[in-house]
């Protein structure tokens, strides 16, 4: 049904397009003249006339005129719509290579839709409105854009539209073989499959879709539609005239093979037999002229053999002229038949033959037939080349042979002599007189090549013969002197011809010659005492001649050239290498030269021998000469890079790690010139081009020689986001309003594209994998940009679209932290950990609340998780962490205190609660940890170790293990104090700055938390047989001891001041929360654990009745230090008892005046101790007792 329709469409043009011009622009008035009328058609018609003869003279005239537009897409319309227009000429016009034409051509193909069409329909319709025309490089254009429309159209369907472009040649040499009258060996469906290998980027088609195809094409015959032109009707029975199917059967050539059944040979035999045995007899004889060649294959198969023998003995035994002569003629003859007939083996015969004789390999024994034979293969090399296929080797080794020899009769210097290092003299003894040498060649001769050259060898050799028994003789060398004289008959112009004639080979053969020149070219660089480029110079012309064949031709070509620059490129030869580096390098500027369409991905494989010896070679001269190679190839072609794109970036990724600076250095220079001037060419080509950059950048980090580079390359990250949000890439849900700053106008506003996904997504995984890069400058600059661009551009983003960036790209940041959380095991060895992952994490957790902070409506169901990583850097194990986490924890509440609801609040209060409380797991693994540690008495072993050997000062190991492990243990407690008191800090001045915000329950939570705290706190302190380790081995360690009674003391002062604070804020609170009764628990809890520290125990009615004196006996001096530590404490309780109104005074006395006498008794209180006490007895309890 969609074929029928667009056919539908395609016919419009029936209707004449001169009548849909006429009425769209002739509908003037109703009174237009008749005449009018009639005088436009017919200068219409002219100009379809004119266009049927001369297709550009044709569209100039109607355009002049004022009958067509001047537009591309008006003239492609003309093209779709007129009747009358000749398909040829339509053809001819659309493959045109001039900048309008080609523009009418694309607008052409862009105006058909191929969506849903299977790929043999597509072809199908494609090809009814025009006929191909009959030039190669024309048929290459329109198939190319053909390719690429499809594969827009239908983008899910092949890899790239290289597959497209590949398989739209098969389709239709497929329907000429198929349809056409002239092909008797019609092509198998296996053959189909078989030519279709591995077109789709290296994998093969699904067979059941080539076989579908193939099913379609042979069962259909493609035709042009029955009513385009009424001179193409008379040609129904040629369908590859029809179609222009006949050029293509020229682009690749479909011979026949030595091994190809004949179907009629048996009875073709059995025919000329019949008519010999009918003319048997008569007395005249009758000449028959065959006209099927077929026969001449028979006769060769039955002649071959004697033939060659007969030329060959008669060759090599005479001298004569006129028999070597009609030989060679023979030979070159039998040449062009077997080749022509496709006689594989008899035309390698017949030609190895013709080599051998040319006796180039034995160039001492050289006569004039021998010249004659060389000169045979140049014949045969131009005039049959289109046959030769694997034969050209035995041609090009002879060409290279004869080259050689040429070069040594002119005295130039060999290519040795710089391929090479000078070889040390060895055979000086065995160097003939140069006497008998005319004085212009004699020093040219005395060299290891032109001895090899006279020595000679076989003709199936590649290295000349070089031991030192192999004598020469001063007739050899006469010899080699006139024979190089007879190779002049010869000019350098006609080898050079054969090189030059290439471009004639058709598509087979050139790939042929291409190999069979790589396959010589390799055998002359690997020589190990003559190495030569002889070849390999011939290879870039050849690559130049052949250049602009159509892609499907020379991408064959290319495939084997790659290869072989690879397999050069990695010698180790370094002279080698790079001259074919700097080889490859010219020819990728020319191809270059040439315009990609969207969706090839030929750049890139033309830059892969690049990539492949920039990643194998170990040759850092190659290394440094493929990066400078590239470069100028980007900054002088960036205009026409499209899939080359990848290559480019993967060869500068290897750079970026390369091991010489100076690769490094120019490699970054490049990439920073493409960022910063070219941004725009990586964007437009796709979202894979940019995911590379991205990748090199992230690699160039790693540079070993420059840390600055390492940051500039950091710094260009940010730079692609800055260039992506100014052309416009924006990941919004459609048909939803992202959020947006205030100040982006609705005029401003940009188009949302889904797409774009998949550029901001490398650049952030990127950036975030290198905030693991060990080395500090590196990962905090990268977390830096990271946030950076998320606070800068997250604008950008959809809601949808921040949940998977936090959820791939920041939360994984902080996987590390949590690791190190839930694995706290105390080890003596223990220390802050990996210094610069923990720096880079605390950076990350302050950026994320402030990320969070300025992006709150759209990150808000985001807070759990948020709170949480706050809360595993509250209770990490090391100080530094727990400060940045309480911090942050603060800046969270600070920004977005006022927009939390009750409930948010709370899960953020509970997830702040429980890290507070895990920490106290610290403390109960250091007690675990002291159980068993006995502490050594011997405290001069400590204080006096420089007098002590070491088995004086350590009686045991033991012994120095327990030290250890303690100290350790004292380090731990004292940072672990130390963050308890960071929380409780945390806790007091977020109550302060947030308390408006905060309900009941959320208050509760704060108090649950600080009073657990303090009764942890009142844990550590009381732990005696602890605390007597600690200062029995900080005596011996000459260090302080953990201030447990100070960390007490801190942790009740803000138990009390929080609770105070609360009492006087929020009074309407303070008795749904008991909030007094909590302060007095507190205040009671303080007196008495004073006076247990002052030694007096809690009064009885015992100790009152008696009134015996006794003495006050003293305290020690750590009792006295816990006692003075603890007197503040105790005078902020009983402040806080004095402050009590009368009436709660009252109530609570009972509860507390027997503390209060005790501490009248207590005989080693302070003064001001005793001072409070007395305020409290005067002014609180005497004006109850009335006093």
């Amino acid at each position: 049904m969609i074929v029928t329709s667009m056919h539908r469409t395609f016919l419009k043009g029936g209707m004449d397009y001169d009548l849909q011009s006429e009425s769209s622009s002739s509908d003037v008035s109703d009174s237009s003249s008749v005449e009018q009328r009639r005088a436009y058609k017919i200068e219409l018609q002219k100009g379809i006339a004119l266009f049927n003869r001369k297709p550009s003279k044709g569209i100039d005239f109607l355009i002049r005129s004022k009958k067509l537009g001047q537009s591309p897409e008006d003239v492609a319309s003309f093209l779709i719509n007129t009747a009358g227009l000749n398909a040829t000429m339509v053809g001819d016009y659309l493959g045109e290579r001039d900048e309008f034409p080609l523009k009418v051509m694309h607008a052409y193909v862009d105006a058909l839709n191929f969506k849903g069409l299977d790929f043999g329909e597509a072809i199908r319709f494609f090809l009814r409105g025009f006929r191909l025309p009959g030039e190669a490089q024309k048929i290459d254009r329109i198939m190319e854009k053909f390719a690429e429309r499809f594969c827009k159209c239908n983008p899910n369907v092949f890899t790239s539209a290289d597959t497209a472009y590949i398989l739209a040649y098969s389709v239709i040499l497929l329907n000429t073989d198929a349809h056409s009258v002239m092909v008797k060996d019609k092509m198998s469906k296996a053959d189909f499959m078989r030519n279709n290998r591995g077109i789709d980027d290296g994998k093969d088609l699904p067979e059941a879709y080539l076989s579908t195809l193939y099913d379609q094409i042979v069962s259909n015959e493609i035709k042009m539609s029955a009513d385009s032109s009424a001179a193409q009707t008379k040609q129904t029975n040629s369908v590859s005239k029809l179609l222009g199917l006949d050029n293509i059967m020229n682009l690749v050539n479909w011979g026949l093979t030595e091994d190809k059944a004949h179907g009629a040979n048996d009875l073709l035999i059995k025919h000329i037999h019949e008519k010999f045995k009918a003319k048997h007899g008569k007395s005249e004889s009758v000449f028959y002229i065959v006209a099927d060649a077929t026969i001449l294959r028979f006769m060769m198969e039955a002649c071959w053999a004697p033939m060659m023998a007969a030329f060959s003995v008669t060759l090599d035994q005479s001298d004569d002229k006129a028999a070597t002569s009609q030989c060679l003629i023979g030979l070159r003859s039998a040449v062009h038949v077997t080749s022509v007939m496709c006689l594989q083996t008899q035309r390698d015969a017949f030609l190895t033959s013709i080599a051998k004789f040319t006796s180039l390999h034995s160039a001492a024994d050289m006569k004039q037939k021998n010249v004659d034979a060389v000169k045979a293969i140049i014949s045969i090399a131009i005039e049959d080349g289109n046959y030769l296929q694997e034969a050209w080797e035995h041609v090009l080794t002879c060409l290279s042979r004869f080259e050689h020899l040429h070069l040594l009769g002119e005295g130039v210097p060999t290519d040795a002599s710089f391929l090479t290092v000078p070889m040390v003299e060895s055979e000086g003894k065995n160097q003939m007189s140069t006497s008998v040498l005319p004085s212009k060649r004699a020093n040219a001769l005395q060299n290891p090549a032109v001895m090899a050259a006279v020595r000679g060898g076989s003709y199936d050799s590649t290295v000349a013969k070089t031991s030192a028994s192999a004598l020469v003789t001063p007739e050899q060398i006469n010899n080699f002197i006139s024979n190089i004289n007879l190779l002049d008959q010869i000019g350098i112009v006609e080898l050079n011809h054969i090189f030059a004639h290439s471009q004639r080979l058709n598509s087979d053969a050139i790939v042929a010659f291409v190999k069979a020149l790589c396959k010589v070219s390799m055998t002359e660089l690997q020589s190990p005492s003559d190495p030569r480029i002889f070849c390999l110079t011939k290879i870039v012309e050849i690559a130049h001649y052949n250049i602009n064949r159509i892609r499907l031709v020379w991408s064959r070509i290319w495939k084997v050239l790659s290869e072989f620059f690879v397999s050069v490129g990695l010698l180790e030869n370094l002279s080698v290498a790079m001259f074919v580096m700097d080889s490859l390098r010219q020819l990728a500027m020319k191809f270059l030269e040439r315009e990609e369409l969207a969706n090839y991905n030929f750049q890139n494989e033309f830059l892969q021998p690049f990539v492949v010896v920039m990643q194998k070679s170990n040759v850092p001269e190659v290394r440094e000469l493929i990066v400078r190679c590239v470069s100028q190839m980007v900054l002088s072609r960036v205009n026409n890079i499209k899939s080359g794109w990848k290559g480019v970036f993967t060869v500068f990724t290897s750079a970026a790690v390369d091991d010489t600076k100076s690769t490094v250095l120019v490699a970054f220079g490049t990439m920073e010139r493409i960022v910063r001037d070219y941004f725009r060419y990586i964007t437009e080509t796709d979202a894979t081009t940019f995911t590379d950059c991205v990748q090199c950048l992230i690699a160039f980090t790693s540079s070993q020689f420059n840390s600055e580079a390492s940051l500039n390359a950091i710094a260009f990250l940010r730079f692609c986001a800055v260039k992506l949000a100014d052309e416009g890439f924006v990941c919004q849900d459609k048909g939803a309003d992202g959020p947006r700053n205030s100040d982006m106008s609705e005029g401003n506003a940009i188009v949302n594209k889904n797409d774009y996904v998949s550029f901001w997504v490398p650049l952030l995984e990127g950036l975030a994998r290198l905030t693991t890069d060990p080395r500090l400058t590196i990962g905090k600059s990268a977390v830096g940009v990271l946030f950076d661009i998320l606070k800068d551009h997250g604008h950008l983003f959809s809601q949808s679209f921040w949940t998977s960036i936090l959820e791939s790209v920041v939360y994984p940041l902080f996987s590390n932290q949590r690791s190190r959380v839930n694995d706290q095991t105390l080890t003596s060895n223990g220390t802050e950990g990996d210094f610069s992952t923990l720096e880079t994490q605390t950076l990350a957790v302050k950026s994320l609340v402030g990320l969070f902070v300025d992006f709150f409506d759209v990150m808000r169901p985001e807070l759990a998780r948020v709170a949480s990583i706050v809360a595993y850097f509250i209770r990490s194990p090391y100080k530094h962490s727990a400060t940045i986490g309480v911090s942050a924890l603060l800046r969270l509440a600070e920004g977005v205190g006022s927009k939390l609801s009750k409930e948010e609040w709370k899960d953020v209060l509970l997830c702040f609660k429980e890290s507070s409380t895990q920490t106290f797991i610290v403390f109960s693994k250091i007690v675990r940890m002291m159980q068993d540690i006995d502490i050594p008495d011997r405290m001069e072993s400590y204080s006096e170790a420089d007098h002590y050997s070491d088995h004086e000062i350590y009686s045991n190991d033991e012994d120095e293990a327990n030290m250890e492990t303690t100290s350790y243990a004292i380090v731990k407690l004292k940072n672990h104090m130390a963050l308890i008191l960071l929380i409780v800090q945390g806790i007091i001045k977020l109550y302060e700055e947030q308390g408006k915000y905060l309900h009941a329950e959320h208050i509760s939570i704060l108090l649950e938390m600080i009073s657990s705290i303090a009764t942890h706190a009142s844990e550590v302190s009381s732990d005696s047989s602890l605390q007597m380790k600690f200062h029995k081995a900080c005596s011996l360690l000459e260090a302080s001891e953990p201030a447990v009674v100070h960390f007490e003391n801190e942790t009740y002062q803000s138990y009390l001041k929080l609770l105070q604070a609360v009492l006087h804020g929020y009074p309407f609170l303070s008795e749904d929360m008991d909030i007094e009764t909590r302060l007095l628990d507190a205040c009671e809890k303080i007196l008495r654990t004073y006076l247990k520290c002052a030694g007096n125990g809690p009064s009885d009615e015992a100790s009152h009745g008696n009134q015996t004196l006794h003495s006050i006996v003293p305290l020690g001096a750590a009792k006295q230090e816990e006692l003075s530590a603890r007197t503040p404490l105790v005078l902020l309780a009983m402040q806080l008892l004095h402050n009590l109104e009368k009436n709660s005074f009252r109530r609570v006395l009972p509860r507390f005046f027997p503390l209060l006498i005790d501490l009248i008794r207590c005989e080693h209180s302070s003064g001001d101790v005793q001072h409070a006490l007395y305020k409290i007895f005067k002014s609180s309890i005497g004006p109850m007792i009335e006093v």
